[in-house]
């Protein structure tokens, strides 16, 4: 069984899902981040790291969500959750990648910036944000999911980012009108509502 420290509608839940998703044997553990939880003895020794997701495994602790997705999918295959292709597989990562490294950041700098950000600096935290959501509506959201007509891992992973830009009143729809259709398709998932609900988080 799979065991994943997830921290409810922080970027863990994409592994939630992915887990979910796959029909996989796992259990969950909260790490309260508000209570500095993440930084505690007892987590440090899960994931060095003090941060969110972490998954449990017989062969040890996998951190970073595009890991544990990967993961997840290649011991899941029958559910097909990543391309198996090799240029197919190669925009999944990459696409996963510009998430993690590019987007999160972004959003996370308006949203999470202790002490938050005011005036001129959190306009211009805004317009990067929002300038990384663009480049989604326009190019890399391919079709009804990231990779055309089929779901994967990374339809997962964006949600989280799409309701976070939502909830901060952040995802025009008239701005971005794929983007909000992607983010109701895919709450519309059953595997995604289970999480939502096990996290104590509505559809929005």
């Amino acid at each position: 069984m799979f065991k994943l420290y997830i921290s409810p509608g922080a970027c863990a839940t994409a592994s939630h899902i992915a887990l979910e998703e796959a029909g996989a044997d796992y259990q969950t553990q909260v790490v309260d981040l508000k209570s500095g939880q993440q930084r505690t003895p007892e987590y440090l020794a899960v994931n060095p790291a003090g941060v969110t997701p972490a998954l449990e495994t017989d062969h040890g602790v996998i951190t970073q969500n595009a890991a544990i997705m990967a993961l997840v999918a290649q011991t899941h295959p029958d559910r097909k959750l990543a391309p198996t292709e090799p240029y197919a597989l190669a925009a999944f990562n990459a696409f996963n990648g510009f998430l993690a490294s590019s987007l999160h950041p972004a959003i996370g700098k308006v949203l999470f910036s202790r002490p938050p950000l005011e005036g001129e600096a959190k306009d211009q935290a805004i317009e990067m944000a929002l300038s990384k959501y663009q480049l989604v509506e326009d190019h890399y959201l391919k079709g009804d999911y990231v990779l055309g007509d089929t779901f994967s891992l990374a339809d997962g992973y964006l949600v989280v980012f799409e309701r976070w830009a939502r909830q901060a009143g952040l995802l025009d729809a008239s701005r971005f009108p794929r983007l909000n259709a992607h983010l109701d398709r895919i709450q519309a998932r059953p595997a995604v509502q289970a999480v939502l609900k096990a996290e104590g988080l509505a559809v929005i």
